[in-house]
């Protein structure tokens, strides 16, 4: 894969989800944007378009609302499990301070589970704006996320010649779903480049899954250029993480994106990323290439393939560095 590419391509996944059609033409095209350029779009997945209006709702309700009201759900009173809300500002990418806000959901665990009984950091109960209907929005879009994304990885498994349950039999099949709401205000304009929403970074798991509104502003590095991926009508955007990367030798790669809101209003995207098992020690698919050398052409100078331990260890050491304060709380 040389990452020279002029668009993202857009796959529709019936197939995966249950309609009629081949599904090894599905995994194949998924099998191609993943090597050139690892993002895709995806239609045809069957998400209800009632609960994703409900979800952009509610979620527009929440940012409108003063400071005060959103401090109640602030991550300083999620603690360990790492959910609730940060202001502008508080989210790191790279050092530099994001220019957006956001809510981070993750799966919803009682004190009786093993992980959050054994203190695990960023398992336990979420943190819910007092908006009815808000909470069961948000564990409806999870689930049918969680759905998807295991719909996704099989046509994955099937482009890499692999069972279709390969992933789901190894890492996914009790995956850690982290969902993210942000809000991107409009970036006051000046003399010079206006600042980045967010700076450029790659995903740190298997699959990010993102509904974005139509304001625009997600750009994916190619080669030697970065190139717009607009909204699409009735579409999700996904791209490939780290850790696919990881499996893959690099042959699928998890390429670096950015995001400018240029619209002059507010900007909302909602990314869910599907991820390997917490204590899953991630390693390469057999057969697949040996990984060469390529950390000095990463935007972070790090190698996914040097990696040694679980993925929630890989995690928290990248996830650490996004929220600083936070550190000391979770680690």
């Amino acid at each position: 894969m040389d990452g020279d590419f002029s668009q993202i391509p857009i796959v529709d996944i019936g197939a995966l989800v249950g309609a009629a059609g081949d599904r090894r033409a599905v995994a194949d095209a998924i099998g191609r944007a993943c090597r050139e350029c690892g993002f895709f779009y995806v239609v045809g997945h069957g998400v209800d378009a009632m609960l994703q209006a409900r979800l952009e709702s509610l979620a527009a309700q929440f940012f409108a609302q003063p400071a005060e009201c959103k401090q109640k759900i602030e991550m300083a009173r999620g603690g360990r499990a790492w959910r609730g809300w940060f202001p502008v500002g508080a989210e790191l990418t790279s050092g530099k301070p994001d220019c957006k806000e956001g809510i981070y959901f993750g799966a919803e665990l009682g004190e009786e589970d093993p992980l959050v009984r054994a203190g695990t950091p960023l398992h336990g109960a979420n943190l819910f704006p007092d908006l009815p209907g808000f909470g069961e929005a948000v564990l409806d879009w999870m689930a049918a996320m969680t759905r998807l994304g295991n719909a996704l990885m099989g046509g994955v498994a099937l482009s890499l010649e692999l069972p279709e349950s390969w992933f789901a039999e190894r890492y996914t099949g009790d995956p850690l779903t982290l969902f993210r709401i942000f809000n991107y205000p409009e970036i006051p304009r000046g003399e010079g480049d206006p600042p980045w929403s967010v700076g450029e970074h790659t995903d740190y798991g298997v699959l990010t899954i993102l509904l974005q509104d139509d304001a625009g502003g997600l750009q994916v590095r190619s080669r030697d250029r970065w190139i717009e991926a607009p909204p699409v009508p009735g579409s999700f955007v996904c791209n490939l993480g780290d850790m696919l990367d990881r499996m893959t030798g690099g042959r699928y790669r998890s390429t670096p994106h950015r995001v400018r809101n240029a619209a002059r209003r507010d900007r909302l995207s909602f990314p869910f990323f599907f991820d390997p098992n917490w204590n899953a020690e991630v390693g390469p698919i057999p057969g697949c290439l040996t990984p060469r050398d390529d950390k000095s052409e990463r935007w972070d100078g790090a190698s996914v393939h040097e990696w040694h331990g679980t993925y929630g260890d890989y995690l928290l050491a990248k996830v650490s560095k996004v929220f600083p304060e936070l550190k000391r709380t979770v680690l």
